[in-house]
């Protein structure tokens, strides 16, 4: 085998200490492959342990990089050197904390090896600021409960203490590890860019509840602002975490507090609220929220704000940049639908004869029509689309999901024109009995209870269907209006234009409020949370209601 081959070239006179590409030794690639056999081999041979390679990495570096745990016991008993240092100044430490190597930092840390647990690299780093920032909170828990005498509020060179860096990456196991082991002084010191460990969440934006333990902190306040003034709703502003600028605002942050550039002089102050680097960033939709946000102390919604220089003038969106994102987002999601959409799909205006119209709305009007001799219904969008979230992406988003149905309660798609936003158009099955809501409210016509029951498991059967699909899809604007019916009196869901996928919910796709309040969830109407496909079951509920009542939901009231 490989290691009785190993025996023999040594045997043999092979050179235990040549050095290969990258000043790599039999021992390092012996230790890369985690061969320990060969390495056990090559130290009795007297491979040097503590040879370094190119970046100065010893093969216990390496060792405790890749987790060989054999390998590195075997290095320490032939006397490794457990605090060299790399290139960087990184000790195997370092590296094993931030792999999330538990047990080769146990290794590392024995009484007879005993690496030096604040041992910094060249950018100040120590072990725990490694396994912060990567979110191993077993090898946290384990370096500030052991004796080891870390100091869990050390600072690198950027002034990030381990909390720092657990905010930023959104570790919040980790984050509830520090404060309940060493206390709350890191909390409150600042890094170079003026940000403390609550602005660090606030940057990464992604987890509110750990935003909100964050603020459960007696020394933790929802406006303090740095040295530079800027506070965690600046941050969230900036990195365009619209969900967590709802929260801040909604739980007392103060839009109104300014931050200023330090590098100007006291003569030339560029004070900026949270709105001017939202809009900086091309943010819009959070800077929509910021100029309509009302707080309780308002008589009215702010509606000035002053952009930079202080000319006070109003803001209005979209702004340069969000307007450039938005164009070039359009663009390539145009583009991937266009690569994506099976070609069959693949619709030429020529191709689709319009007659009447039988409805219309925000995004332009539906024709009853024909097209590849069927009759069809076609959703037309206006020609002279313009606006800051135009209906290029509604459409896509339409178009990229009704590809995917194919179920006999679900309306089956015909086709799309994609070839210009000009041009864009749904096709899809004309369904000639019209609507639920037609049926139940203009036409008031009274069902007897067996249309009732073919009516409710035809929709049932079809909010199934989206709900179990591999990637399934939460319909956000099912109500009468949307179920359509057949003259035979069976249903399908329709109008996909609010839909999502429940995998890709983004920010933007769940904070808008989408479809009609009188059918619509709770969490839906206040965007007070994510939502699932509970949502779709409440409206499903009402429209049961309004089919045995006959009644409107809500109808004493106006939305």
């Amino acid at each position: 085998d490989s290691a009785e081959l190993l025996t023999a070239l040594l045997h043999g006179g092979a050179d235990i200490q040549q050095v290969g590409y990258g000043a790599l030794t039999a021992l390092h690639i012996a230790t890369i492959a985690g061969h320990h056999k060969a390495v056990d081999i090559l130290l009795q041979h007297g491979a040097y342990v503590n040879v370094q390679d190119a970046v100065f990495f010893t093969p216990l570096h390496i060792a405790a990089y890749y987790g060989h745990e054999q390998v590195t016991h075997l290095l320490l008993k032939f006397g490794a050197d457990v605090n060299a240092s790399g290139e960087v100044g990184d000790r195997p430490l370092h590296l094993a904390s931030a792999k999330g190597f538990l047990n080769i930092t146990k290794l590392l840390m024995e009484e007879g090896s005993k690496a030096d647990v604040n041992a910094q690299d060249n950018e100040d780093h120590v072990p725990l600021h490694f396994c912060c920032r990567f979110g191993h909170h077993e090898i946290v828990k384990f370096l500030l409960q052991s004796s080891f005498e870390v100091q869990p509020h050390v600072v690198n060179i950027y002034g990030d203490t381990p909390l720092h860096l657990a905010c930023y990456n959104g570790k919040f196991e980790v984050v509830k590890e520090i404060i309940q082991l060493s206390g709350t002084e890191s909390l409150t010191k600042e890094n170079i860019f003026s940000e403390t460990a609550f602005h660090s969440a606030c940057t990464y934006g992604k987890n509110i509840e750990l935003v909100k333990f964050l603020l459960d902190q007696n020394v933790v306040s929802i406006n303090h602002q740095g040295r530079d003034g800027h506070t965690g709703l600046h941050c969230a502003c900036y990195h365009g975490h619209i969900r967590l600028v709802q929260f801040l605002l909604d739980n007392g942050a103060d839009m109104n507090l300014v931050a200023c550039d330090p590098s100007r002089s006291s003569g030339e102050k560029d004070e900026q609220t949270c709105l001017m680097w939202a809009y900086e960033k091309g943010h819009d939709a959070i800077v929509t929220l910021l100029k309509h946000y009302k707080r309780p102390q308002d008589e009215s919604p702010c509606n000035e704000y002053s952009q930079p220089g202080g000319d006070g003038s109003y803001v209005s969106v979209p702004s340069p940049l969000g307007k450039i994102k938005s164009m070039t987002k359009e663009k390539a999601d145009v583009l991937l639908l266009r690569a994506g959409l099976p070609s069959h799909f693949h619709l030429q205006l020529s191709e689709i004869e319009f007659h009447e119209i039988i409805g219309s709305g925000s995004f332009g009007k539906v024709y009853k029509g024909r097209c590849r001799n069927k009759i069809v219904a076609i959703k037309r969008y206006r020609a002279n689309t313009y606006c800051s979230k135009s209906d290029v992406d509604m459409f896509c988003r339409e178009v990229s999901i009704l590809c995917r149905l194919n179920h006999p309660c679900v309306i089956q798609f015909v086709g799309a024109c994609l070839d210009d936003p000009s041009q864009f158009a749904i096709v899809t099955q004309y369904i000639s009995g019209g609507s639920l809501f037609s049926l139940l409210h203009e036409q008031k016509r009274t069902l007897d209870l067996q249309s009732k029951l073919i009516i409710a498991v035809d929709v049932a059967k079809g909010m199934e269907y989206l709900h179990n699909l591999t990637q399934p899809i939460i319909h956000r604007d099912l109500n009468s209006h949307n179920i359509l019916l057949y003259e035979d009196g069976h249903a399908v869901v329709a109008d996909f234009g609010e839909s999502r996928f429940l995998q890709s919910l983004d920010e933007d796709n769940m904070t808008k409020q989408p479809g009609n309040l009188r059918w619509m969830a709770p969490e839906v109407f206040t965007q007070c949370t994510r939502y699932t496909i509970k949502a779709d079951v409440f409206s499903y509920a009402l429209c049961l209601w309004e089919l045995l009542t006959g009644e409107i939901p809500f109808a004493h009231l106006k939305p």
